[in-house]
């Protein structure tokens, strides 16, 4: 999709391993408006990196950004889950909606709903029944406004400490 806007061209595209460092630095973006700490550390980065180029051409992976006039400024990811089926999501295939963020110079413009509805998008066509998400107080109406619901079974987390073997 290509649009003209008041800052340029803006397209939504897929990403490509050229957009790598850019959706790591929206990562970093997004992890920064959030409050966590060790944002700018290189190890958490080159792993990204890594991630981003293994994913960004596998079919289980709906990687998207928002270019505007050459700069990539927004993203969105969508990776396809493989779970036991259960009443909610019968066929067990359902996909996790990450690292929607768009860059604080170009918020308020629809960058980040752009990106977030081709992950959507691409979910639907990709056969998917179920999409979950983590938001933030700040994205949450974008997901509301797409059907999103608070769940009455919220995300619980642990930091898993590798086992030495002998």
């Amino acid at each position: 999709m290509r649009v003209r806007g008041d800052t340029g061209a803006l397209s939504v595209r897929p990403a490509t391993l050229d957009d790598v460092s850019a959706l790591v630095a929206l990562r970093a973006e997004m992890f920064r408006a959030m409050g966590a700490g060790d944002v700018d550390s290189r190890p958490w980065q080159d792993s990204a990196c890594t991630w981003f180029a293994v994913r960004v051409e596998d079919p289980d992976y709906g990687i998207f950004v928002v270019d505007v006039g050459g700069d990539v400024v927004a993203a969105a990811v969508g990776a396809i889950r493989d779970s036991a089926p259960s009443p909610t999501c019968p066929a067990g295939r359902d996909v996790l909606i990450s690292n929607v963020c768009t860059l604080p110079e170009h918020r308020g413009a629809g960058h980040g709903s752009a990106a977030f509805a081709a992950v959507m998008a691409w979910a639907r066509k990709a056969g998917v029944g179920r999409a979950e998400l983590m938001a933030t107080d700040g994205g949450r109406r974008i997901y509301e406004r797409e059907g999103f619901e608070l769940n009455r079974f919220p995300a619980m987390r642990a930091t898993l400490k590798r086992t030495r073997t002998v």
